[in-house]
């Protein structure tokens, strides 16, 4: 099993750099953990929100679960949405 990357979301949030930041990870994983910083957002509905601009600026193979205040983003082989 390969390791888990971590990433952390801070103040500047989801921006389009943090979007290729991510793909590049994705390139050697299947699994991502972001963890959202106070300085990100303290709001539920802001982080699941945030979560589907994720997903949906990746493409249709990713989905996400929001588990606290992490997301855990995974790739998968067929499209999911």
């Amino acid at each position: 099993m390969k390791p888990i990357r971590k990433l952390q979301m801070g103040k500047n949030g989801l921006s389009s750099e943090f979007v290729e930041q991510v793909r590049t990870f994705f390139e050697k994983s299947e699994l991502i953990k972001i963890d959202l910083l106070k300085s990100a957002c303290r709001d539920k509905e802001k982080a699941r929100k945030m979560g589907e601009e994720l997903v949906s600026a990746l493409g249709d193979k990713f989905t996400y679960k929001l588990i606290g205040y992490v997301l855990v983003v995974r790739k998968w082989r067929k499209s999911r949405r």
